[in-house]
């Protein structure tokens, strides 16, 4: 979402380090910079005036303070990072929850912001965590609120309090009212409470929002807004919080290829914290707001933070321990470890995702690569390993050409797919057994992840005649041109193709 300011942010602080001295100039030419970058990205332009004018006052502080040992783009780059967390703040509170549970969360917003979806998903995210929560149906205006509602809480194994059908029928505050009742009978200690939207503010929504909140006395009032919406949905959060008074926001569609000025203004605005953002359409995309982390994301410093946690939940600790055992313990990596990790790694979500949290990963070349990964190939790549026997999977030398073309078959793949796969395994593992003496691979980053077996890139990309772009080219750096003679290939389809050539 925060691309395009990345970019220019990114740009302009690496032509600061570019320079030995910075003098008022500088920082007025930084300054033009970020007005520039933040008014493209549809930021509020009251909370870009306040930004630039903050940043250029303490700018101009540090050039005034001659530190040796400090280079002045570093400090700048320091005050760019802590402003931005601040306006990212809001008030600074965090979600806490009821000493007297049941803990009442009240969803509240325009219709198409995605609060169904996200009641469903905060259910999840809670009950993960350990809690118990039910949700309430009290939208009952809008056609099959209801139903969506009851399927999106059955696909998360959570409770759902629905005593109307919806449709126009039934008294969605009276279901409000009712259902803090049911969650005490019934040990809940979280209720959410959907209510209803429409498509722009009016006096009848606002009634019925302020009414349910009369009623069940809600801890934490979430207004849920769409990130795509730009500034105009901060001004809809600010109304709501005049009138009917919010702790806090939910920001949806944050994975959309909008410019992002709404996460950058709506705290600001409002004056109330982001709470929790949607990332994506799985239920599992969800999880608290950290401003610091995607302060750093906009300042192309990368999430590793997300990363590891996103690790650590796909990761099975058993297992990581057992690799790790096997790993100091100098036994073979397999192919059946491997499908342990690549199973892990689906979890996790999509790859591209995973490696834009890195640092430097919406710099030019790391993005392109990004950009081009496929998915799906951790897939095809799954579909490989499982048509394989146990005993192939634990040493694949026994695949011979009968057993690589049967492996093809059951996988819907190419032999020439299979055998790509073997030889980056192999590779693999030759790597592996170097890092375990202490050498690391000369161009083992991006290149040798995109490079590994099973990872988007790898597959896919041998040529009709069995090669791959990567051996073809270590066979023109070898011997300068002269050809080394190859044994006889076991596969029926590699030896023709050897022959032919």
């Amino acid at each position: 979402m925060f691309e395009g300011l990345t970019e220019r942010i990114t740009s302009t602080l690496k032509s600061l380090r570019s320079k030995g001295r910075l003098s008022a100039s500088d920082i007025d030419e930084i300054s033009i910079e970020l007005t520039g970058a933040l008014l493209e990205a549809d930021v509020a332009v009251e909370v870009v005036r306040e930004f630039v004018d903050k940043i250029k006052v303490r700018s101009l502080e540090t050039l005034e303070v001659k530190t040796a040992s400090i280079n002045p783009a570093s400090q700048i780059t320091e005050i760019i990072n802590q402003e931005l967390i601040a306006i990212l703040s809001g008030d600074g509170s965090r979600f806490s929850f009821s000493k007297r549970p049941p803990t009442v969360i009240m969803l509240a917003g325009l219709q198409g912001a995605g609060k169904t979806s996200v009641a469903c998903k905060l259910a999840k995210f809670l009950k993960a965590e350990g809690n118990t929560p039910l949700l309430v149906a009290s939208d009952l205006q809008r056609p099959n609120a209801v139903t969506q509602l009851q399927l999106g809480a059955e696909s998360v194994k959570v409770s759902v309090f629905a005593p109307e059908p919806g449709n126009g029928v039934g008294d969605p505050v009276q279901v409000a009212k009712d259902s803090i009742r049911f969650a005490k009978e019934k040990l809940h200690n979280v209720v959410i409470i959907d209510t209803a939207g429409r498509l722009g503010v009016d006096e009848e929504m606002m009634a019925q929002a302020a009414a349910i909140r009369d009623v069940t006395n809600p801890d934490e009032v979430l207004f849920v807004m769409d990130a795509m919406t730009g500034q105009d949905a901060a001004i809809t959060a600010k109304a709501f919080a005049s009138r009917v008074g919010i702790n806090g926001i939910i920001l949806t569609k944050l994975d959309g290829d909008a410019r992002g000025g709404a996460a950058l203004s709506v705290a600001k605005i409002t004056g109330k914290p982001i709470r929790f953002i949607s990332t994506g359409e799985k239920p599992s995309d969800f999880d608290y707001f950290y401003p610091e982390r995607m302060a750093s994301r906009i300042l192309g410093a990368g999430d590793i933070a997300t990363l590891a946690e996103s690790a650590k939940k796909a990761f099975d600790s058993d297992t990581a321990q057992r690799l790790e055992k096997k790993f100091v313990d100098g036994d073979d990596f397999t192919l059946e470890d491997f499908l342990e990790q690549l199973q892990a790694m689906r979890k996790m979500g999509s790859f591209s995702k995973l490696l834009g949290m890195l640092p430097g990963a919406q710099s030019g070349a790391m993005k392109k690569q990004i950009e081009g990964l496929d998915d799906r190939e951790l897939i095809r790549t799954q579909s490989i390993i499982d048509s394989m026997t146990p005993s192939e999977r634990r040493d694949v030398k026994v695949l011979n050409g009968p057993r690589r073309a049967r492996i093809a078959r059951g996988s819907g793949r190419s032999v020439t797919e299979v055998n790509d796969l073997v030889e980056r395994f192999q590779a693999a593992q030759k790597v592996m057994k170097q890092m375990r003496s202490g050498k690391v691979p000369s161009g083992f980053g991006m290149q040798g992840m995109t490079g590994m077996p099973g990872m988007p890139g790898s597959l896919g990309s041998a040529r009709a005649d069995g090669s791959n772009s990567h051996g073809s080219n270590s066979h023109a750096q070898k011997g300068h041109g002269q050809k080394k003679k190859k044994s006889r290939s076991g596969n029926p389809a590699k030896r023709a193709a050897q022959e032919r050539g």
